[in-house]
């Protein structure tokens, strides 16, 4: 039972990032545009080192779509994708506290290198506008309102992990 609710929790998790990330893409011509060049092509995301103790990760592979978006391939995932981003998941905590200072997790990547390019792009490249969603919701002023206290937050939050960084570094 366990198992199973595990299952349908990472699906759905995996179903929303996928809308999210689609979202994002969607809100960039640049980028479906560069993605268009890789329609139906497939990217598989391995996690090395998974702790054993926290509940296995679901599968996670992707295809390109011809609207130069992502779908999940949830069970149907390639035998052969046409990328592999293999990322050193050993650590989930320490890759968080990185991922909070803005430090990329250690990746090794296999397979198609123009695929691999035009992703590495992506990722350097395309931003969430938060602001500019939130803002169809609760209007512009307030949005910004929002957005300017989200990065004295996030701002704050960063100089906590390099402070806590550096004092673990020390001893």
């Amino acid at each position: 039972m366990f198992h199973t609710l595990n299952s349908q929790l990472g699906s759905a998790a995996i179903e929303r990032v996928t809308l999210l990330v689609n979202h994002v893409l969607a809100a960039e011509p640049v980028a479906t545009e560069r993605l268009r060049a890789h329609s139906g092509h497939s990217i598989q995301l391995q996690f090395d080192g998974w702790p054993s103790l926290l509940p296995a990760l679901p599968l996670t592979a992707f295809r390109v779509t011809p609207a130069g978006l992502i779908e999940w391939c949830g069970e149907l995932a390639p035998t052969e994708p046409d990328l592999r981003v293999s990322v050193d998941a050993s650590n989930p905590a320490l890759a968080m506290v990185q991922a909070l200072s803005g430090t990329r997790p250690k990746v090794d990547v296999a397979g198609d290198a123009a695929f691999a390019t035009d992703l590495n792009w992506l990722v350097d490249n395309l931003r969430w506008d938060v602001q500019d969603d939130l803002a169809r919701i609760v209007g512009v002023a307030p949005a910004r309102e929002i957005a300017r206290v989200a990065a004295g937050i996030a701002a704050g939050l960063r100089e906590a992990v390099r402070t806590l960084t550096g004092l673990v570094a020390r001893r």
